[in-house]
């Protein structure tokens, strides 16, 4: 029974003990429940899709058999020659 009081713990050992404990336990908790919440969330798409330019939507018509090459190169020609102005 002498061991039990032998430690020489005064009130500030036990302060630091229990706050270090509680500490513990809390940062304990948290992780479980981050971990938790990262691996029950549902996956979305954060992304969003790339704007694609007049040329390859065009590229992409052609590509499927929309438009033949005449219509194509036509208008690809349009679309390289710039806006048209009103006059």
């Amino acid at each position: 029974m002498m061991f039990w009081y032998d430690h020489d713990v005064s009130g500030w050992g036990w302060f630091a003990m229990s706050a270090s404990m509680i500490l513990f336990w809390a940062l304990i908790i948290t992780a479980a429940v981050l971990l938790l919440r990262t691996l029950n969330r549902q996956h979305e798409h954060t992304h969003t899709p790339a704007t694609l330019t007049p040329e390859q939507v065009l590229g992409e018509r052609f590509a499927r058999g929309e438009i033949d090459e005449e219509e194509y190169r036509r208008r690809l020609d349009a679309l390289r020659a710039g806006p048209l102005t009103k006059t």
